[in-house]
């Protein structure tokens, strides 16, 4: 009886090394991440504040990724972690200002839709001094965390 001989061993071992690096480079690149449900990528915008006299915040983000961005916490370090009840996501600046001065926030939103500019308002937002600056996380449903710094202001 006759094994398989040497030529044709080494291609089938060629081709399998072939397949298995295409798939790592893929994989690695992204080219799949459709397959794989997309990623999130929050981009934090320098024009995000906390307001030190009205006791708000608002982040500028951008959700640069392929998936939605469900945010479940926000902390600011050395002011507090704020739940979902303590912000709500806004497709308009104005409107995120308005909600965030009147300390009602009526939005019930935490998703930042893939590709589009959002600003969140944070309320009880209490103990900012104008003038610092804040380390401020956004902690997402996929485990995912943004980090920025926010310059607290009077306004």
């Amino acid at each position: 009886m006759r094994g398989i001989s040497p030529v044709i061993a080494t291609v089938i071992i060629l081709a399998v090394t072939v397949a298995i690096a295409v798939a790592v480079i893929g994989w690695i690149t992204g080219l799949w991440g459709s397959l794989t449900g997309g990623t999130e990528q929050l981009q934090i915008y320098p024009d995000s504040y906390i307001n030190a006299t009205g006791n708000f915040a608002i982040i500028h983000v951008r959700n640069t990724g392929s998936a939605d961005a469900t945010i479940t916490k926000i902390e600011i370090e050395g002011i507090g972690s704020f739940g979902s009840g303590d912000f709500d996501v806004y497709t308009s600046e104005a409107t995120a200002v308005t909600e965030a001065i009147a300390g009602t926030l009526t939005a019930d939103n935490d998703v930042v839709k893939a590709g589009e500019e959002a600003w969140i308002a944070i309320v009880n937002v209490n103990g900012a001094t104008a003038g610092s600056s804040y380390n401020v996380k956004i902690y997402t449903a996929n485990g995912n965390v943004f980090p920025a710094i926010v310059k607290a202001v009077q306004r």
